[in-house]
């Protein structure tokens, strides 16, 4: 295996470098946009007055450079070139995604509601898959270009990271169905046309089968914002809905009845490789910034970067850093060899790793940088307390560590290889 950066992804990451200083970083100058970075980010991206949701200004910002980045041929990398994308693969994404993350907090590149240039559209990337023809004329258009979209209401609220003992349930009722139940920490709902809801259509609690994907209208009467679930970093977009007799035909099914879990994996596998290379890029970005302060810190006449007390915990960060890198990306590579479901035992073990050693080295910046990393001045508190959730978000890491551990005792059997069978 060759360990080396292909050249066309090398060119285009210096591609996208330059279409970041010419139209990205101007636009965060423009206007007061840095308040949005800086150490006014929080109220400036939080609407206090509606709930704590994000303010109109910050997603319209977004917005913009989304557009722009879309206009460039950037956003839609991962996406089939028949919807405008250019095929990006999983090794790409990973690549591009901890590059950009590793560049710091910006418009280029902000984890918070997993905003970038390169963007990590995994609703439709999965509607290009699984969407039927018809839904594929509906949503793929809107979807691309941010008219429309939709949440993922998978976690319940007496449930937490466990799928299969979901209490929703959807029963059939003459040529549709009829939904009733609760999901929390919908991502994103506020502005979501749909929630992509699952329900138990068949089998017991536990059973992998028979959950089924319903793509449901947010303005239906019986669906119902409880509450936004405000978090440790604000905004919050993360919704507490119910759904009570919602009705819907077979033609707001995604994937197939019966198949959502299916579904869910594959989002999962798709995100968490994505989401451990930006932590990872976000770790690597609090190890650049803590050495250079090190260097020209010199409290008591000798430079900080002297002192093995600063020396060492970094030399093992990096060191952590180091491996995991080469460790995503084999994992990445191989999901594109072998298909998305062939590496999901190393997905769990790359995402929840990366995402503790995320916290380990923004806490660690903090330190190094003393008060001046502890206040809002500098973006580790920040990467902190954003990375801190996908702890638990991404998949609780005592559940990925489960997941893990299911593999490794024969529990648990993960997918062969693309064109490889048992029998």
């Amino acid at each position: 295996m060759d360990f080396r950066l292909p050249q066309d992804l090398v060119d285009y990451i210096a591609e996208v470098d330059d279409f970041v200083e010419r139209e990205i970083k101007p636009l965060e100058e423009q206007n007061d946009n840095i308040r949005f970075f800086d150490h006014r980010r929080e109220d400036a991206r939080t609407d206090w007055e509606r709930g704590g949701l994000p303010n109109e200004e910050w997603e319209q910002l977004l917005a913009e450079a989304k557009r722009r980045a879309d206009e460039a041929g950037h956003l839609r990398y991962q996406v089939p070139s028949e919807y405008g994308g250019q095929d990006g693969t999983n090794f790409g994404m990973a690549v591009i995604r901890e590059h950009l993350a590793s560049q710091g907090l910006g418009l280029h590149c902000d984890l918070q509601n997993e905003h970038a240039v390169v963007g990590n559209n995994v609703a439709l990337l999965l509607m290009t898959i699984y969407g039927t023809d018809e839904q594929k004329r509906d949503w793929v258009d809107d979807l691309a270009e941010g008219r429309r979209g939709f949440a993922f209401g998978i976690t319940e609220p007496e449930h937490g990271s466990d799928a299969t003992h979901m209490e929703t349930r959807a029963v059939r009722d003459g040529d549709g169905w009829v939904i009733n139940g609760q999901k929390t920490w919908n991502t994103g709902v506020h502005k979501a046309s749909h929630d992509l809801v699952f329900a138990r259509t068949s089998g017991e609690p536990g059973d992998g089968h028979g959950i089924t994907a319903f793509l449901v209208p947010m303005d239906d009467p019986g669906v119902k914002v409880e509450q936004y679930l405000w978090t440790f970093n604000m905004p919050t977009d993360h919704a507490t809905v119910s759904f009570t007799d919602v009705r819907v035909d077979d033609g707001a099914i995604l994937a197939g009845e019966g198949k959502g879990l299916q579904l869910v994996q594959h989002f999962f596998n798709e995100n968490r490789i994505r989401q451990a290379a930006s932590s990872l890029g976000a770790a690597q970005f609090c190890i650049d910034e803590s050495i250079e302060y090190a260097k020209q810190r010199k409290p008591f006449g000798k430079a900080l970067a002297t002192n093995q007390a600063i020396q060492f915990p970094i030399v093992e960060l990096q060191t952590q850093i180091d491996m995991l890198r080469v460790f995503i990306r084999q994992t990445a590579w191989l999901m594109d060899e072998d298909g998305p479901f062939s590496q999901s035992k190393q997905v769990s073990m790359c995402n929840y790793w990366s995402n503790r050693l995320c916290c380990e080295a923004a806490d660690r910046a903090m330190q190094v940088h003393g008060g001046l990393g502890y206040s809002r001045h500098k973006p580790f508190e920040h990467i902190y307390r954003h990375h801190r959730r996908y702890r638990i978000t991404e998949g609780a890491e005592e559940i990925q560590m489960r997941r893990v551990a299911g593999y490794l005792f024969g529990f648990m059997k993960q997918a062969e290889p693309k064109g490889v069978s048992s029998s």
